[in-house]
């Protein structure tokens, strides 16, 4: 494994710790009945995606990783791929929280388009690491 990507990929994993802390931050949300999370299903549903998100796609860049030492690809293409894989999980969830910050909100503002570039560079990633391995 490459510096750069053993670097990447310890980042990602620190990550894990706020993930964490942020799945927690929402199970107390419930237990403790805040108003404005457990009353507003808008601001549930997409704070649960954000987590969500946050998690499945952190795992999906650490396991990314590990194929794009593999890829025949230059090492600003690597470089470019790495970001976009650590970016997506990054802009998605922030989409989502920052997308109905306050309490009172009922739909999303305009920081929801966070989710559509995440979404982006997601694609973006996994397509040009899927045609640096062939």
């Amino acid at each position: 494994m490459t510096p750069e990507t053993r670097t990447t990929a310890a980042i990602l994993l620190i990550t894990v710790g706020t993930i964490a802390f942020g799945g927690l931050s929402l199970l107390m949300n419930l237990v403790r009945r805040i108003p404005g999370y457990l009353d507003n299903p808008v601001r549930r549903a997409l704070w649960t995606a954000g987590h969500a998100h946050a998690g499945v796609l952190v795992l999906l860049a650490l396991v990314a990783l590990l194929y794009l030492d593999q890829a025949d690809c230059s090492d600003g293409l690597k470089t470019l791929v790495r970001s976009l894989f650590v970016a997506a999980p990054i802009l998605m969830p922030l989409g989502f929280f920052l997308s109905v910050v306050r309490p009172s909100d009922t739909k999303p503002n305009k920081l929801i388009w966070l989710v559509v570039v995440g979404g982006a560079s997601l694609t973006a990633g996994t397509l040009l690491l899927g045609i640096g391995l062939l």
